[in-house]
Formats: structure tokens, C-alpha cells, sequence
């Protein structure tokens, strides 16, 4: 008797089979600290604490979806922390001169957009390092966010601001559907568009998307700009969060956000990565800030642990690296 094959299944075997591959280890590593935590802490898998995990992961990860973009083009971005700062400061200003929600949220919007556009425009025209452009603005930003208040908080009330943070809709807080949103708009961006096939071509070679005719440093100045904005709406969940403009917010923001990328993938080399990753990488490094917490790990020893993922995250991906070549 002769056997027949769909071809629809055997395509979504290979499929499953390619995602597993892909995504199986670092699925893995998520469930086994869920179990970890769980061991250690009952309270640990409730229902309550891990829709607390998935707020606490939303700034983290809508950063990490900015910082992805940077790394694919083998650049970095250490100052999204202090954009998420002067976002939080910028919205609770607007709201304070009380000029209303929506042109407050666009304010927002706007204010990362010109200091990402600056990291993009300083790195690609005058061709400096994004590390050290990163770390200057990173400063200057940081002390731009205590300006208007001389370094004391901004109180926001505005109930449809507060609202993004601690509202709900269909039964899950609208800070995740939030998350959801933007997960999709930019894996839809990079792994369907041509804007993310650019931006694989000219992280993985830069001589060879000169030669195809792609204009680099517009593309680099978009992408840092689509940081930055990403950096924003980070900035805005965190002071709906907060009920207030905090002007030491998003700090080590972008120590998770590197994380976040690395930990699902994507090649600090730039070229190689996904969005799917960097939201699996987002939620482990999520399940570890509250696991520890929940276990009183003080601070320092949190940013030591988070440190070494990283530099075993990057270990992993320079021998990755080594067998592609």
C-alpha cells in the first residue's frame, strides 16, 4: 500500500521543528525558572503574580523591541534608561500646563523621537561610535529629566494618563494588551517588510547593503529614532505606573533591555535576531527581577546575577557565531 504525504503537514512539522530549534532553549530556560522560583517560594505561580511578572516585564520589553533594532545593525543604544526618564518628565509637564491627554501622549511620542533622531543623526553622519554617543547622551539626558523640577518627582493625576497603567480591557490590564500591540508591529516591520529585510542586510554587511543601494545612515537614523520613541512609550507606562515623572526612572533599564535581546538571540555582532526572542528573552529576564525580589535578593546581588546572564548570553552567541562562519 502507498503511503501519501500532505504537504500542508509536512510543512508545518518543519516549521514546528525550525521553531523549536530556534526558540527551544531559551523556552526551556524560562519554564526551569519558573520551577526554581516556584520551589522556593509558593506564591510564586499565582495568578496575581504573574499578571504582576507581565506589567513588570511591559517596560522592560516595549525597550527591549527598540534596543533589538540598534543590535540588528551592530550598534547599541545605553541611553534608552534616561529617555524612559525624560518621557516619564516630558508627559507629566504637558499634563501640568494642562494642554490635555492626547497632545501630552504625542508630546511624549515626540520627545523620543529628537533624542533617539540625535543618537541616530550623531552616529551616522558624524560617524561616532553609538557606544560613546550613547553614553554622552546618556548623561546629558539624565540631567535634562531634573530641569524643569530641580531633581523632585511630578505628581501626575490625569485619569486617562493613570489609566494606561492600571486600566483593563477584556479582562487584562491595558499596559499588556499595550505590549501585545507594539510585540506585533514590530515583528511584522522586521520580518516582513522591506525596512527589516535592510535592516538584516546592513547589520550582517554593511559594504554589501552600500552596494545594493541601501542609504545606511538613513537607515540608522530611523532606527535610532524608532528607539527612542519605543524608550517613550516605555517611559509613559512607567509613570502611569508610578502616578509620577521620577527623574532617577528607567535606571539599569538598559542593562535589561541588552538582556532582554541578547538572551533571545539576537547577535551583538548585529544581523541575526528576532522579535519573538527578544519578548521570550523580556519575560525571563521578568520571572528573575521578581523571582529574586520575591526572595529579598538585595539589589546589588540582582545586578551581579543579571550581569553574568549576559556575559554567558554573549558567550553562547560568540560561539553561535563561530560555527555560522
Amino acid at each position: 500500500m502507498t503511503q501519501t504525504t500532505d504537504p500542508a503537514a509536512t510543512a508545518r512539522g518543519q516549521q514546528l521543528r525550525a521553531l523549536m530549534l530556534q526558540y527551544g532553549g531559551i523556552l526551556m530556560a524560562l519554564v526551569a525558572l519558573c520551577v526554581i522560583f516556584t520551589l522556593m517560594n509558593g506564591r510564586f505561580m499565582t495568578v496575581a503574580n504573574l499578571t504582576n511578572i507581565l506589567q513588570q516585564v511591559a517596560v522592560v520589553a516595549i525597550a527591549a523591541f527598540g534596543m533589538t533594532w540598534v543590535i540588528l545593525l551592530g550598534e547599541i543604544d545605553l541611553s534608552i534608561g534616561s529617555i524612559i526618564a525624560v518621557a516619564g518628565m516630558a508627559g507629566a509637564q504637558a499634563l501640568a500646563m494642562g494642554v490635555g491627554f492626547v497632545p501630552a501622549l504625542l508630546f511624549t511620542l515626540a520627545a523620543g523621537a529628537v533624542m533617539g533622531g540625535i543618537n541616530g543623526v550623531l552616529t551616522a553622519k558624524l560617524m561616532l561610535p553609538s557606544f560613546i554617543v550613547t553614553v554622552a547622551t546618556m548623561g546629558i539626558y539624565r540631567g535634562v529629566v531634573s530641569l524643569p523640577t530641580n531633581g523632585a518627582p511630578a505628581m501626575i493625576s490625569d485619569p486617562s494618563w493613570i489609566a494606561i497603567g492600571s486600566g483593563s480591557f477584556l479582562g487584562l490590564p491595558i499596559i499588556i494588551w499595550i505590549v501585545l500591540v507594539l510585540f506585533l508591529f514590530n515583528h511584522i516591520l522586521l520580518s516582513r517588510t522591506t525596512f527589516g529585510r535592510r535592516t538584516y542586510l546592513t547589520g550582517g554587511n554593511r559594504e554589501a547593503a552600500l552596494y545594493s543601494g541601501i542609504k545606511v545612515d538613513r537607515l540608522k537614523i530611523a532606527i535610532f529614532t524608532l528607539s527612542g520613541v519605543m524608550a517613550a512609550i516605555a517611559g509613559i507606562l512607567l509613570s502611569s505606573r508610578l502616578y509620577s515623572a521620577q527623574t532617577n526612572a528607567g535606571m539599569s533599564y538598559e542593562l535589561d533591555a541588552i538582556a532582554a535581546a541578547v538572551l533571545g538571540g539576537t547577535s551583538l555582532a548585529g544581523g541575526v535576531g528576532t522579535m519573538i526572542g527578544t519578548l521570550i528573552g523580556a519575560l525571563i529576564i521578568g520571572v528573575m527581577n521578581n523571582g529574586m525580589n520575591m526572595l529579598s535578593v538585595p539589589y546589588f546581588y540582582q545586578l551581579i546575577v543579571k550581569g553574568l546572564v549576559i556575559l554567558i548570553a554573549v558567550w553562547l552567541d560568540v560561539r553561535a557565531k563561530k560555527r555560522r562562519a
